[in-house]
């Protein structure tokens, strides 16, 4: 009887483990504006749980604008990146915190060698979590560069792709992607902001 009843539960204990399972996948988006979305992209790439991305505009006020557009300033619209993660993987809070230290969030007029209001760092946010760990992510990293900061952080609207050339450009371009990284001295400053704790979380 005692044997039985042991039986029974550990069957019914099994049974529960296997409905339980691991944590679900659950995809996420986050929208971020770092400055040419072709180093955003090859960045978010390299972080463990990202699971996809797409270079495209938003913030602006003209409805599917084009790459020649945008650069002309009067739009309204922002380089962007729209990044899918997997929640079991990682988690908004850190890519907020990765995007920090890729960028210069000091900067409000542009990024490294690219000026103007389109290259502006910025956090689009989708919902008031979001929200809130974007304010406390910039708080957190302005404490660490002892200095305010220039990101804006913004509701998210419309995103629109970029240009097919756009998508993957590091990929399909190396040697040219890597030449402007370089030429725009993008590694440079971020380590010189950041010393140590340069592109934190992203994988070589």
């Amino acid at each position: 009887m005692l044997r039985s009843l042991a039986a029974a539960f550990l069957l019914a204990f099994a049974a529960g483990l296997a409905m339980a399972g691991p944590a679900a996948a659950e995809t996420q988006t986050a929208i971020f504006a770092g400055g040419c979305f072709w180093c955003v992209e090859a960045d978010f790439d390299h972080v463990p749980g990202v699971t996809s991305t797409t270079s495209g505009y938003t913030g602006g006020h003209i409805k599917d604008p084009t790459y020649a557009q945008v650069v002309m300033e009067t739009t309204g619209h922002r380089e962007a990146e729209k990044i899918e993660f997997d929640t079991t993987r990682t988690s908004y809070a850190k890519l907020l915190d990765v995007y920090f230290h890729a960028t210069d969030p000091t900067d409000g007029g542009g990024q490294f060698c690219d000026r103007g209001e389109s290259y502006t760092p910025a956090i689009f946010y989708l919902n008031d979590e979001q929200k809130k760990e974007a304010e406390a992510a910039k708080e957190a990293a302005a404490k660490e560069l002892g200095q305010a900061l220039a990101t804006k952080i913004l509701p998210a609207s419309t995103f629109y792709p970029a240009e097919d050339y756009h998508q993957d450009f590091y990929r399909k371009n190396p040697l040219r992607y890597k030449y402007y990284r370089y030429g725009c001295g993008h590694d440079a400053r971020v380590e010189e902001l950041w010393g140590k704790e340069a592109h934190r979380g992203i994988k070589e």
